[in-house]
């Protein structure tokens, strides 16, 4: 069980933090909460299998947000060059194995497919997400495919804030 959340827990948190306003989302640090039925199970973790998988997140570039109530909130840095590029696939691609496929912007909407091809992670998925303003959105990913060659099918909804000009010690993405 351990062995395959980590895979699944980091795509469904990181894609969906994606978006585009018409008037590009305002650079800088970002607060995205993420919720799934898959988040919901991190409480059943023991304290010792939790730091097991803080460490492989580590190993993969990756903080493990903190995840309360079926919900997991991290923070993001988006620099100004981020902000300005018209499809967000930096937040999808390179993703534990994963790349985007036929990414469209629509004025303050997005949707792309997601493949995985990670021995660990396979499958497809769709992201999807609106920007109310250039500092907020919310939208959803979903994930059909195997986990170390067991079965998923998962779905996440997301929303995001901007918190600050400033991204203090939160590194950007890429």
């Amino acid at each position: 069980m351990r062995k395959m959340l980590l895979p699944l827990f980091l795509l469904s948190v990181a894609p969906a933090t994606g978006g585009a306003a018409e008037n590009n989302i305002r650079p800088g640090l970002w607060e995205v909460t993420t919720t799934s039925m898959l988040l919901a199970l991190v409480p059943q973790i023991p304290p010792d299998q939790m730091q097991q998988l803080t460490n492989l997140a580590k190993q993969y570039g990756l903080e493990m947000p903190q995840v309360q109530n079926g919900a997991a909130t991290s923070r993001v840095c988006i620099t100004q060059q981020m902000a300005d590029e018209k499809i967000p696939s930096y937040f999808h691609q390179n993703q534990m194995g994963c790349s985007v496929k036929n990414a469209i912007r629509t004025e303050n909407s997005y949707t792309m497919d997601l493949v995985c091809t990670n021995p660990q992670l396979k499958g497809s998925g769709r992201a999807e997400g609106t920007f109310t303003t250039p500092e907020s959105f919310s939208g959803w990913t979903i994930f059909k495919g195997t986990v170390q060659d067991r079965p998923v099918n998962e779905h996440a909804d997301t929303s995001g804030r901007w918190i600050n000009a400033s991204c203090e010690t939160v590194k950007p993405s890429r």
